[in-house]
């Protein structure tokens, strides 16, 4: 690095010779004088801060190189002490199930950073090709197949007939729900646009997966106390915004939960907090880790299995950004994937809203994790994949480093993240206020034809939900409320969930609330982005990211729109199989 600045020097002193000569004889300012980033002093200054903040970054690098192992090894008996602390003390025993699973899974990353995976996988592949791969993989397709349908129908007989009644349901409720579900594969399967290259172990799989999930959180003491930690968790973080809000409004206008005081502040915070986690590089680590899990499991391409894994968490449109070098390159099947998983999920930033609106926060996370194995299944039911994707193999997450907006820092990121999150909240109030605004008109409209017939409640909720009738239905809700869940349903496709949910607060507060059971299932039916607005959301993004692929997106997106829509409703009757 000593031997660079000389011919810089010498350069610029040649330059300056130059300049100084034209204009002795031109008596003119040359251009480099009258732009200082053309000024060779300048330059030289330019180049030798660069230097110095390289330096700095080296020294950091080298510090953190040298005392690395010092330094996660005490963030790791920093973290071993806490669990020992938290477990033994009174007032945090009864938890002890998560703090165990949170203390030790970072114990555990932090090992790992110094011991092979080799000394893990090894072992287990030595155990597992011998005794289960090969043996399973010897076997005939179709006997895989029948044994794989028989696990599958094991586990939806068991759930729906082995458990015991809640009050206020019979079996004949959870009859419907088994009756819905094979309705709702064989609808799939019956408008497959290739039906005869349908991959049914990825059905039977993802199937299998949405009903062991509902299984673990909701019968089992272990399942439900983790995502009652994670809702909990979330709801806390979320709520941290109200110290921004309070910094702008009164304690009492905070105290009211207003959706444009607190619910937009909370939106705001946890983009900022999430575009934070990225630069780290953490949304990145666990996004990857969960897409190869789905990867292995489901046998779909990398780049399906990271969007789909990262729908729930980061959103519709900017899940195909963690991709982006390959969604040009995707094939119909992965469009249709892509799309309908995050037609089926919400994302972490809207998490609030719903929560401020009295929406079960363990309801919602268990209804997005559900539609994850749900989405694969059915979008590749209804496009089943015809080609060979170019991620079929491997995982890759773009992290963005080519980025020319890249943050400096932590901070940088941040305060970018605060900002992209001041415009999302500005979205969704727009949206959500004129979208109402719109749906009164046409129900204004409607009501007035109406009367001309002698109805005076014609509604375009009314008449969807009419529609939706027999499929909400299927899905176990109790005869004497079937119209009224239906119309949530209704105002969610024409509207959004936004207004879905407001509806389902006004039901609550009323003086005729739905059922525990009605309300649970209507819960996790709304819980997703399927309406028309979201429609136009995913033919943009996704067109921008891929315009040689427009023609198709715009094809195939009312499809991946209708199966999104109908796979929250499954996990809904999935669970109403468990009430």
């Amino acid at each position: 690095m000593d031997a660079q600045p000389a011919p810089l020097v010498t350069a610029v002193d040649n330059k300056s010779l130059k300049k100084q000569n034209s204009r002795s004889s031109t008596g003119s300012i040359s251009k480099a004088e009258k732009d200082p980033n053309h000024d060779p002093e300048v330059l030289v200054e330019n180049a030798n801060t660069h230097n110095g903040e390289v330096e700095k970054t080296n020294k950091y690098s080298e510090f953190y190189a040298r005392f690395r192992p010092l330094i996660l090894g005490a963030v790791a008996l920093l973290i071993l002490g806490w669990w020992v602390s938290a477990t033994v003390l009174k007032a945090t025993r009864h938890r002890w199930i998560v703090q165990t699973l949170f203390a030790w899974a970072f114990i555990l990353i932090i090992a790992f950073r110094f011991i092979p995976n080799t000394v893990v996988t090894r072992p287990v592949e030595a155990v597992w090709q011998p005794l289960v791969s090969r043996p399973w993989f010897s076997l005939p397709y179709r006997i895989r197949l029948a044994v794989g349908w028989l696990c599958l129908l094991a586990i939806v007989f068991g759930t729906a007939f082995g458990m015991k009644l809640e009050p206020g349901t019979n079996y004949g409720d959870r009859a419907i729900n088994v009756l819905g579900l094979f309705i709702f594969q064989f609808g799939f399967w019956a408008t497959s646009a290739h039906r005869a290259h349908v991959p049914w172990p990825t059905v039977i799989v993802g199937l299998f997966m949405q009903q062991a999930i509902a299984l673990f959180v909701l019968k089992t003491g272990a399942g439900f106390s983790i995502f009652k930690w994670i809702a909990t968790l979330a709801a806390d973080f979320l709520e941290q915004a109200n110290a921004g809000s309070g910094f702008f409004f009164d304690a009492e206008t905070t105290a009211k939960h207003w959706f444009f005081v607190n619910t937009l502040g909370s939106i705001i915070f946890f983009i900022a907090f999430v575009q934070m986690m990225y630069y780290l590089g953490v949304m990145q680590w666990i996004i990857k880790h969960f897409a190869w899990f789905f990867f292995k499991i489901m046998n779909v391409s990398g780049a399906e299995a990271v969007v789909a894994a990262a729908s729930p968490w980061i959103g519709q449109g900017e899940s195909a950004c963690l991709v982006k070098p390959y969604v040009d390159l995707m094939t119909e099947s992965e469009i249709h994937l892509t799309m309908t998983s995050g037609f089926s999920t919400i994302a972490g930033s809207v998490l609030g809203a719903y929560i401020g609106l009295g929406v079960p926060p363990e309801n919602l996370i268990t209804s997005s994790v559900m539609s994850i194995p749900a989405s694969m299944s059915i979008s590749k039911m209804r496009y089943p994949e015809m080609d060979e994707p170019v991620t079929r193999g491997h995982v890759t997450v773009d992290r963005g480093d080519n980025d020319k907006n890249k943050p400096a820092n932590a901070l940088h990121a941040f305060s970018q993240g605060a900002v992209f999150g001041l415009i999302v909240a500005g979205q969704i109030l727009t949206n959500v206020l004129t979208v109402i605004a719109l749906v009164q008109m046409i129900n204004g409209l409607l009501t007035w034809i109406g009367r001309g017939f002698g109805i005076h409640a014609l509604t375009l909720q009314l008449v969807i939900g009419y529609i939706l009738y027999p499929v909400t239905f299927l899905v176990g809700v109790p005869r004497h409320e079937i119209l009224r869940v239906s119309r949530l349903f209704a105002s969610k496709l024409v509207a959004n969930e936004f207004v879905a949910y407001l509806e389902l607060q006004n039901i609550t507060k009323s003086d005729n609330p739905l059922s525990h059971r009605a309300y649970t299932i209507a819960s996790y039916g709304l819980c997703g982005f399927a309406n028309l607005g979201s429609l136009g959301i995913q033919i943009g993004v996704l067109g921008a990211l891929a315009p040689s692929k427009s023609r198709v997106i715009a094809r195939i997106a009312v499809s991946a729109m209708i199966c999104g829509f109908l796979s929250t409703l499954q996990a809904a009757g999935i669970v109403g199989m468990l009430l």
